[in-house]
């Protein structure tokens, strides 16, 4: 699956709440890169840009909006960072029960545990979401 494909099932299923989301500006995003020094993937970029406004229980990536509360990626990565040791080289973009989904230089998303790292990986944010975020596995 393509990034493109999983965006659009990530549409179809997007679930109704009360308050829904808003997608990020590209001065959002751009903000957030300055702010956590670092230039996100192509891949990131454009899953905030045009699908970081869905809800699909259980998982909620993290959003760049600043109305995002708990959700913020800036500071759920300078937690991640400072007191979970999370290394720098690691952006963590779905914080679930104390572990972290995160994405490495290489557009790979590797889980990393409260325990430490482990050999959960996936290829590209497409095959996370698919698999992880939309299957549930």
């Amino acid at each position: 699956m393509n990034l493109s494909e999983v965006i659009a099932e990530l549409r179809e299923l997007n679930e109704p709440v009360a308050k829904p989301f808003r997608l990020p500006t590209e001065a959002e995003v751009s903000a957030a890169e300055k702010r956590l020094n670092c230039k996100f993937h192509e891949d990131y970029r454009r899953f905030l840009l045009e699908a970081s406004d869905v809800v699909l229980s259980p998982l909620e990536p993290a959003m760049v909006t600043p109305d995002c509360g708990y959700l913020n990626l800036c500071e759920i990565a300078e937690y991640a960072w400072d007191e979970m040791e999370l290394p720098l080289t690691l952006l963590p973009i779905c914080e679930d029960n104390g572990d972290y989904y995160c994405l490495n230089k290489n557009g790979e998303i590797e889980f990393w545990s409260n325990d430490g790292a482990s050999a959960d990986r996936w290829q590209n944010l497409a095959t996370w979401i698919k698999e992880v975020w939309i299957d549930g596995e």
